[in-house]
């Protein structure tokens, strides 16, 4: 049945006369959590209005994407452009940029990195305008738990936090204490009757200073050395002590950048036991192990750090069976000169990838795309949409939901060059690493972000997103 303009519908009303679709989609493959179809999609102010094997009504814009992918916005809950006070280590414009070249549509900004770090309203309101500013994609922002600001967290909840991040571990920036006991389960407390997801860095903060400091005394100071401070049992002493805390609170808990199987183990018998918990890992932790830290250096160190080959399959193994929920970037960059040092323990940790993370994911299912993508496309948008109450009109490539896409396109391996990043340093652990997959365009509410390898000029205007 053919769909003609006099029978669009414009957001539930009859169009007083038939409006002309602003975007044709097609003959892409739409990716769904359920599956892959054919189909072409409309786009009308900002929304998608149709989606059908084929529509004939006009448009005032077309995209050819026969033979690609085109897979929902990709939500990522996890990164740091250090905006205010630290732009030169990334930066709100370079970092949405990035993401939008590596097929993202909303980002989630950490609270810690910046200066002053996001404690109260106040910084909340200076970094939510600074976005609104800066952002092609749009955006939500978290707030910090730390023990000094419980009485703030009400206001936070106000200005529209997305969820309060906590290190449950030394965070690497002063102005950001870690919590102990008392204060985040306190925090998770008051978190639970305001209506707030708490996030946490689960590494256990003394287990962790113990391993460091036996380490240092050896005079040992290599990537060996490192891996030996931050064993898989100091993930999981901290996850264990968040889930009681939240069992015993009610409060909805959200543990950021699993690296472990164990780790994910933990999370789904307290999911079985009705604790309201989800499970993120990262793509370095799908990609990349720790002989590749060995291999790349600082430019591969995080926390918790990359593990061995085992558990990276094994994480694959849990992302397919649906026990971890969502994937973000954690992208967490820094100045060149913070990553050179032969001193594991003294260079800056964090990975900056959120460029080709996603697309070396796609990459690496590209034999197994049929059955995969719709695995990504429930990891990396619709869960996140649906745990962070945004899924009325993100998340999904659904009728009347906003149209956030990104097409992806699988092709000729190419190898990563450092040319391509758009992140204000040109530092990523995936340079020279080999890619099947190509993110050719990136759409916001129906508007161009990136395509063909640009940043569209101008580019859309971010829009700050709050929790439904």
């Amino acid at each position: 049945m053919k769909r003609t303009a006099t029978s669009l519908k414009v957001f539930g009303k009859a169009a007083a006369e038939p409006e002309q679709l602003d975007l044709i989609v097609r003959g892409g493959k739409i990716v769904t959590p359920t599956g892959i179809t054919r189909a072409d999609l409309g786009v009308l102010r900002g929304r998608i209005v149709m989606i059908a094997p084929a529509i004939d009504d006009p448009a005032h814009h077309e995209i050819d994407a026969k033979g690609s992918c085109v897979f929902p916005g990709i939500i990522d809950a996890h990164v740091h452009f250090n905006e205010p006070g630290r732009a030169d280590w990334e930066g709100i414009a370079t970092g949405s940029a990035a993401l939008a070249a590596g097929g993202g549509t909303i980002f989630f900004d950490m609270p810690l990195n910046s200066e002053p770090p996001v404690l109260d309203a106040a910084a909340f309101r200076e970094k939510r305008a600074l976005a609104e500013e800066k952002s092609c994609t749009d955006f939500a922002l978290w707030g910090g738990l730390v023990p000094g600001n419980l009485d703030k967290l009400a206001a936070l909840r106000d200005a529209g936090v997305i969820g309060l991040k906590a290190f449950m571990c030394n965070s690497g920036i002063d102005t950001f204490q870690n919590v102990d006991a008392k204060s985040l389960r306190e925090g998770m407390k008051r978190a639970a009757k305001l209506g707030l997801l708490v996030a946490v860095h689960a590494e256990d903060d003394a287990l962790a200073a113990k391993l460091t400091a036996a380490q240092k005394a050896a005079g040992k100071t290599d990537a060996k050395a490192y891996l030996a401070s931050r064993p898989v049992e100091v993930e999981l002493t901290a996850i264990r002590q968040a889930i009681e805390f939240a069992g015993e609170t009610g409060c909805a808990l959200h543990v950021v950048h699993v690296s472990s199987p164990e780790g994910v183990a933990l999370i789904t018998e307290a999911r079985n036991q009705r604790v309201d918990v989800t499970a993120e890992t990262c793509p370095h932790y799908l990609l990349l192990n720790e002989k590749d830290f060995a291999r790349l250096g600082p430019i591969a160190k995080c926390a918790p750090p990359l593990r061995d080959e085992k558990r990276r399959l094994a994480l694959w193994t849990e992302l397919r069976a649906g026990r971890i929920q969502t994937v973000g970037s954690d992208h967490s960059p820094s100045r060149a000169e913070m990553k050179d040092s032969a001193n594991l323990f003294a260079v800056w940790g964090g990975i900056a990838g959120i460029q080709h993370g996603n697309e070396l994911l796609f990459s690496e299912v590209a034999d197994t795309a049929e059955k995969d993508l719709p695995l990504l496309a429930a990891a990396l948008a619709r869960n996140v949409a649906r745990r962070f109450r945004l899924d009325k009109l993100k998340g999904t490539l659904e009728l009347w939901k906003d149209a956030d896409f990104t097409i992806v396109n699988f092709d000729e391996a190419r190898k990563i060059a450092a040319e391509e990043l758009w992140t204000r340093h040109r530092l990523s652990p995936y340079l020279g690493r080999k890619s099947h997959a190509r993110i050719t365009h990136t759409y916001i509410r129906g508007q161009a972000a990136w395509s063909e390898g640009q940043l569209a000029s101008p580019p859309p205007k971010g829009q700050f997103l709050r929790p439904e």
